[in-house]
């Protein structure tokens, strides 16, 4: 399976156009979505417990318990740093930023005549993803080179004439063309294969400096109906918009200070924009089979996005020699400086199991004493797919289609389905609410090459209700563990960083009675 993946990735620089890659598909569905102060407070498990606007973004049911309304509003600071190993050195980088967590209002109304008791309906406003991140690490290699990729690029294409010099705009041309790989060449003069200049016997420096930026951010509708205070019944859509920045340099120098090498340094720039707009639905319910439980199961529909990449590319080498070839700097040249595609990307669905034991179960909530709860949820992550932009306007050529087959192939053997598990609790002393929870989003990867992931969780918080006000404190600390590759090879061993991320949220809710 490892040397399948590998071929596919190889495949992909082919099609050096395009800016898409697995780990996309992985960015916008391992997601861990921000809500209101007392969700989040109980590690985010509202599956089956409702009254709460998050409701509208886990399980819409859950507003059905709504008999009047509540005007919301959620902001949130974090803050925290990551920190990287890559071969045995290490780095920390920080960040901060605001969010906005769920946000909005829901309007309940009831008579408790007849099998429905009563309605519900909310529109709102959350943060599903923040892609704010600064991620630095460097090393030492003597095993592989970011060169070679642009080689096995060359190899697997099966080019040898001048069309190499034009034919990979964001790949092998650019690394060709600023001498940072040279061809080889036969006693007749013919090129037989491609060799780099980095040292790598000896050891390159590797450095690698990416910022990211965006989120998604989804404002949704939904509405609810309670029926016979037995099973309440729920549905939402939303239409999220997508927005992620990256600019990725990466730094690859001679670690020795010999001058007769023909190589000093090169470095690598890289430019990525994604945006665009996307559609999908929840549905679920709420049982109580007694007067304490309840049950919950929600259905969350794939996301289907219309998205556009905009990249750009540029590399600058330094050979260290006294000839023309002394600094050579190449970028590749659009009208813009960048290539531009569009094209449909469709994210997993999801699963969500709930179940809560409510402290004193009686409808006067004011009278009820805490809750203990528990969800499961399950996505299968290589269920993400690239497809053609479906836009009659837009021309879709078969270099584009072929390439976005073997995408979703590579996204097929690069990551498994999960299971993710959230609990929490609450006790409740008149007008005040103590609260703690944790969850757990378990590895999406199937460890091709070290490959390994994971994100906890820990939250705890304070509510306060009375007269028709309600705020709530939390405090949230991400763990959370993931790999980074600057680079993948099909023929040579190379290795990833390990990024480790230690981050602090803390959430504010407040909210009036309607």
């Amino acid at each position: 399976m490892k040397k399948f993946l590998l071929l596919f990735i190889n495949c992909f620089t082919a099609a050096s156009l395009f800016a898409q890659e697995p780990a996309d598909a992985l960015r916008f569905s391992w997601t861990v979505p921000s809500g209101t102060a007392r969700q989040q407070a109980v590690g985010g498990a509202m599956g089956s417990l409702g009254g709460d606007l998050s409701a509208t973004f886990m399980n819409p049911a859950g507003l059905a318990l709504y008999k009047t309304g509540d005007l919301v509003l959620s902001p949130a600071y974090r803050f925290g740093k990551n920190k990287s190993n890559y071969f045995n050195r290490k780095e920390n980088e920080k960040e901060k930023n605001f969010i906005l967590g769920t946000t909005g209002v829901v309007i309940g109304s009831g008579n408790g005549r007849g099998r429905v008791k009563n309605t519900a309906f909310s529109i709102g406003f959350n943060t599903t993803a923040n892609f704010k991140s600064n991620i630095l690490y460097n090393g030492i290699n003597n095993q592989s080179s970011y060169s070679q990729k642009y080689i096995e690029e060359l190899t697997n294409s099966g080019r040898r004439d001048s069309t190499i010099t034009y034919l990979f705009p964001h790949g092998s041309s650019l690394a060709f063309n600023t001498y940072w790989i040279d061809p080889v060449k036969n006693a007749s003069g013919n090129v037989t294969g491609f060799t780099s200049r980095s040292p790598v016997a000896s050891g390159v420096i590797q450095q690698q400096n990416i910022i990211s930026r965006g989120g998604i951010y989804e404002p949704s509708i939904a509405g609810a109906a309670n029926f016979n205070d037995r099973l309440l019944v729920g549905g939402s859509i939303s239409v999220p918009y997508l927005y992620y920045n990256k600019e990725s340099i990466y730094n690859e120098a001679d670690a020795t200070t010999n001058t007769t090498r023909n190589f000093d340094f090169a470095t690598v720039e890289e430019k990525l924009n994604t945006k665009g707009v996307g559609f999908n639905a929840k549905a679920g319910l709420i049982y109580k089979p007694q007067e304490f439980w309840r049950i919950g199961v929600a259905v969350h529909s794939p996301t289907i996005y219309s998205l556009t990449d905009t990249y750009s590319t540029q590399i600058t080498t330094d050979t260290s020699q006294t000839d023309d070839r002394s600094l050579s700097d190449y970028s590749v040249d659009y009208e813009d400086g960048s290539s531009i595609s569009k094209y449909t990307l469709i994210t997993p669905y999801r699963i969500v199991g709930s179940i809560s034991y409510v402290l004193r179960e009686i409808q006067d909530v004011t009278k009820q004493k805490g809750f203990l709860t528990a969800d499961i949820e399950y996505v299968n992550y290589k269920a993400s797919s690239f497809h053609p932009e479906s836009d009659e306007e837009v021309v879709t050529d078969q270099e584009t289609k072929d390439y976005l087959q073997l995408l979703n192939k590579a996204v097929d053997n690069a990551y498994k389905s999960a299971f993710n598990f959230r609990v929490g609790g609450e006790l409740k002393f008149t007008t005040i609410m103590v609260r703690l929870g944790a969850a757990y989003y378990g590895n999406p990867y199937k460890n091709i090459n070290g490959e390994k992931g994971s994100k906890l969780n820990l939250s705890g918080g304070l509510g306060y209700r009375n007269k028709g006000f309600f705020a709530d404190l939390t405090y949230v600390h991400n763990i959370n563990k993931d790999v980074h590759f600057p680079y993948r090879l099909q023929a040579a061993s190379y290795k990833g960083a390990t990024i480790k991320s230690g981050i602090s949220n803390i959430l504010l809710t407040l909210g009036w009675k309607i």
